[in-house]
């Protein structure tokens, strides 16, 4: 019902902790029929794959219902539009308990004309947190706090089952995926029917030289950590696909790479822009990512390669169980038929000790090096994240101090305080943006910044308010890039706020030309 639903997706959005979250989806799956908990677990991994309603028509039914200046004042306060209009539609009286698969089925099948008297309909009907987990439903707009991991790490929690085998069959199975809850809950294992599926990556965790003094070095390999994105290449009888690590198929945004992988089997390795030896910033595949059909002047311009770094199967046989040593003999043979303008192999470290990787990663030779993989020697490839086997040591984050210039507020759990904010630094005597982060600070610190910009807005453009140009922030970016886009013209990687800097005045926040100098690093 979608009553439950509901009370679920409240339940998860107010729930911080990873275990209490699969505890409310597990007993969701337990209380709910088929298909509704299929459907429900369709929407939180993102495979409802229901016609998206668009803001635009949320907005025309708002219109029509509320005061136009109170949804405006409502909006600006609550900062999401499902739930303001959740909160703000007029109550009647409620209509009869709904099922979930009777609403999907009605959003599916409704031709789009008739979408905003249904939509509006069933609004009438239901109880504002009914209403609000309906609009999500039908936006697609879920943020609860639950990744399409953690949704299958719960089925697989609830039946007893082997998270690895469920995602290796998921790409196979279709919501309302009764034959995985039927599998849940004591029955046959159900037959894939995909062609190429995903398999379950091996993940590492951080590490630091402290961490690293208590482990031999002659027992580990070392390599680069480059900047693109993860992702797995399946070949598999013809078929040919590319996943990202969570398992989400990307293979459509990058044909140029799909009619390289002549092969039969799975590798592992870093999506890249490249150009011959040199490796493009991550900016530039940025702007592959998500294409539906990319132009061929783009994939000309934007070529995309793999650089491998494991094999998990070849020719029929099955390696995540061989060491790592085997493993990568076997990738070495494998990359070597291969057309090397599209798949290269990710080359090994020399290195005696520890403090040889500490020199190797903090002077790497490129730019677009994130800091330096370690893998035990001996490690089988296992999917998640297996401590001690693999380690990430990163570069040390670079660093600036901007001014705060402009806010927005959050979503979902955050909707109540402004999160979002835009940064500048000093160029010519004005200050120009040069990111945007939502993420680094604590829950105090977010409630200072929230304080500072109802105190200090000197400005409105829509949901964002201008703030007088007063706190510093200390910036933590992972690399830096040329961008024409940007009026500044660089672009951050993964910009977040380390810290408020209350004992620096505005005046003392870095240059531009301060910021560019890390375009040499």
């Amino acid at each position: 019902m979608i009553g439950a639903f509901a009370d679920l997706l409240e339940r998860l959005a107010f729930t911080p902790q990873r275990l209490r979250k699969l505890d409310h989806l597990k007993r969701y799956f337990a209380s709910q029929p088929d298909p509704d908990r299929g459907l429900a677990l369709a929407a939180l991994t993102g495979d409802l794959g229901l016609r998206a309603v668009t803001p635009s028509l949320l907005r025309g039914l708002a219109s029509d219902r509320l005061d136009p200046d109170l949804f405006a004042i409502s909006y600006d306060f609550v900062g999401d539009l499902a739930e303001t209009i959740a909160l703000a539609w007029p109550d009647a009286a409620p209509g009869p308990g709904l099922a979930l698969s009777d609403l999907v089925t009605e959003l599916r099948d409704t031709p789009k004309a008739r979408l905003p008297q249904v939509i509006a309909a069933r609004l009438d009907a239901l109880n504002p947190s009914s209403r609000y987990a309906y609009l999500k439903l039908a936006t697609g707009g879920l943020r609860v706090g639950v990744s399409a991991r953690l949704a299958r790490q719960a089925v697989a929690d609830y039946g007893g089952l082997d998270l690895a085998k469920v995602e290796e069959l998921w790409h196979g199975l279709t919501p309302p995926y009764t034959a995985l809850f039927a599998w849940a809950e004591g029955g046959a294992k159900p037959v894939s029917a995909a062609r190429a599926p995903f398999r379950p990556v091996m993940l590492s965790t951080p590490t630091d030289a402290e961490a690293l003094a208590d482990l031999d070095p002659a027992q580990y390999a070392a390599e680069w950590k480059w900047d693109g994105i993860r992702v797995q290449a399946v070949s598999d009888a013809g078929t040919r696909r590319l996943y990202s690590r969570t398992g989400d198929d990307i293979s459509q945004a990058f044909p140029d790479l799909l009619a390289a992988l002549d092969f039969d089997g799975v590798i592992d390795g870093e999506l890249l822009v490249r150009r011959g030896a040199a490796v493009a910033p991550f900016n530039e595949l940025q702007t592959r990512l998500g294409r539906k059909a990319p132009s061929a002047k783009l994939q000309a311009s934007h070529p995309a390669a793999l650089r491998a770094y494991d094999l998990l199967l070849w020719e029929g046989r099955d390696l995540r169980g061989e060491c790592f040593n085997t493993r990568r003999a076997a990738l070495e043979r494998a990359v070597d038929g291969l057309d090397p303008a599209r798949v290269d192999l990710s080359g090994l470290l020399a290195f005696d000790t520890w403090d040889d990787v500490a020199k190797l990663r903090s002077d790497p030779p490129d730019s677009v090096i994130e800091g330096v993989m370690i893998k035990h020697r001996a490690s089988p490839y296992l999917g998640g994240r297996i401590k001690g086997h693999w380690f990430k040591w990163k570069r040390d984050p670079m660093r600036v101090d901007a001014v705060l210039l402009y806010a927005q507020r959050g979503h979902g759990k955050r909707s109540g305080y402004y999160s979002d904010f835009t940064f500048g630094v000093w160029d010519a005597g004005a200050l120009v943006p040069v990111g945007k982060a939502y993420f680094g600070f604590t829950d105090a610190e977010l409630k200072e910044l929230d304080r500072f910009v109802r105190n200090n807005t000197v400005d409105r453009f829509g949901p964002v308010r201008a703030v007088a140009p007063k706190m510093v922030v200390e910036v933590a970016f992972e690399g830096l890039n040329l961008s024409p886009r940007h009026k500044s013209g660089v672009a951050m990687r993964f910009p977040r706020i380390a810290r408020i800097r209350a004992d620096k005045p505005a005046q003392e926040a870095d240059t531009l030309e301060s910021l560019r100098a890390f375009l040499s690093k």
